[in-house]
């Protein structure tokens, strides 16, 4: 329990300070609603914002597994290679010189708008921190690691199975992390290029009727979505961690 009381505090003290600025400014319910009439809105609209949030939920899990598994891969392949490096990592730093609000409506036009032009923007918008983060703890194995291995006459294959990899496994769980809060945003910004469902859906067609409750009833929702994950990536990359460590010290 005293493990979560910071993240209670913060909350208490967020809602607090909105409650403060309504009440002191006087504003509309239609440009700034209170927490209380978005906590109402939400229980009257839940069966709503459940569907629309677990259309997102599978949206963002399948472009975080597929764009985590693309990003180990192309780390790896850019650790090992240097033709890789020298073809590949050019591009990967233009395509993040590209608004990503620029690439939706071309994923949208060639994808549809189902799902998988939402899973491509949320493997597009974590495809290059997965990338990034496991190449640069690849690259940075302990030199100490790597003579030892020279001395005993491992195999490059070895190498880097047994030695750069497991090295690196901070580097790529760093990446996880920010993938997690990452995620949910590709996939609510291909929402808004074009849907018929999700929460990114649903804000626009809230904002669209002048029902602000509901936009900030679903942002919410999100939110708390984007944290509840990124709380379950760093719960099991710290189990990771941990067992590869007891794994290390027992050997």
């Amino acid at each position: 329990m005293t493990r979560y009381l910071p993240a209670l505090i913060a909350t208490v003290f967020a809602v607090t300070v909105w409650q403060a600025i309504v009440s002191i400014t006087g504003l509309p319910k239609f440009i700034l609603p209170g927490p209380a009439l978005v906590a109402e809105t939400w229980w009257t609209n839940r069966a709503v914002i459940a569907e629309h949030t677990f259309i997102t939920f599978i949206e963002v899990m399948i472009g975080l597994v597929l764009g985590a598994l693309l990003g180990a891969i192309t780390a790896i392949q850019l650790a090992t290679s240097r033709l890789a490096r020298m073809l590949v990592q050019p591009m990967l730093v233009f395509t993040q010189a590209l608004p990503v609000f620029a690439l939706a409506p071309i994923l949208t036009l060639w994808l549809g708008y189902g799902l998988w032009s939402k899973v491509a923007m949320a493997v597009l918008i974590i495809y290059f921190p997965v990338t990034s983060s496991f190449f640069d703890g690849l690259m940075r194995t302990p030199p100490g690691y790597l003579d030892l291995a020279k001395t005993m006459q491992a195999t490059p294959r070895a190498v880097l199975w047994q030695i750069r990899i497991p090295a690196a496994l901070p580097s790529l769980a760093s990446g996880l992390r920010l993938a997690a809060v990452y995620a949910p945003i590709g996939a609510v910004i291909g929402e808004w290029v074009g849907a018929s469902k999700g929460l990114g859906y649903l804000m626009l067609l809230a904002n669209g009727r002048a029902k602000t409750d509901l936009m900030f009833a679903a942002m919410l929702t999100l939110g708390v979505l984007s944290i509840l994950l990124h709380w379950a990536v760093r719960t099991a990359t710290v189990r990771l961690e941990e067992s590869h460590s007891g794994r290390s010290r027992a050997q």
